[in-house]
């Protein structure tokens, strides 16, 4: 077997260093928020110096898409997958609710980011993002035929402060999508003429 040469050896001591960094910066999110979170924080926490926190990402900018990056690898947003298998729009949409909500309440940082993105503006592309993403999957999950302001409820109705709301409440993801479901549905019925 080949021993690694020092390029190869100094490159992933580099990846390290930056899978390190990247970590520390997603955990000190989900402890502190993003806004509250500095560079010297971040190598603090990577066990790095602050000059290879900046050499790794010139700016905090940087830093969060990375993290960001890092969050969507991590806790992956559900997909069409969770619901394309099914017959019926009932059935469809009550399995995306039920994904989204599993989905939010493993992915608390999100309520984080959504807190900080107006204190930090790299941070409003991967909130419309995830906005327009879910958005699109209650119009599929529906079959396609919502008018705008359907959507508009079903968005509403699915937001993640709803699930956040409902579980410092007690309720459980599952229950709350639940409860969510039965309104969301009545909303997406068509008007009687």
């Amino acid at each position: 077997m080949k021993t690694p040469d020092k390029s190869t050896r100094r490159v992933e001591a580099a990846e390290e260093t930056r899978r390190r960094i990247v970590e520390a910066t997603f955990a000190l999110h989900a402890e502190q928020g993003i806004a509250a979170t500095s560079m010297k924080q971040i190598a603090a926490r990577a066990g790095v110096s602050v000059g290879s926190v900046y050499h790794h990402f010139p700016t905090y900018g940087d830093a969060v898409g990375a993290c960001g990056a890092y969050a969507l690898a991590t806790y992956p947003a559900p997909g069409r997958d969770s619901f394309a298998h099914l017959e019926g729009r009932e059935r469809r949409v009550a399995a995306l609710v039920a994904a989204l909500f599993d989905h939010f309440a493993r992915f608390q940082v999100l309520e984080r980011v959504r807190c900080d993105q107006h204190l930090v503006p790299d941070l409003a592309p991967f909130v419309e993002g995830e906005l327009s993403g879910r958005r699109a999957l209650l119009a599929e999950a529906a079959g396609g035929t919502l008018s705008p302001r359907q959507l508009d409820l079903a968005a509403a109705l699915t937001d993640p402060a709803v699930l956040w709301s409902l579980t410092r409440a007690g309720w459980s993801p599952a229950a709350a999508a639940a409860a969510v479901t039965g309104p969301l549905l009545a909303g997406l019925a068509p008007a009687a003429d």
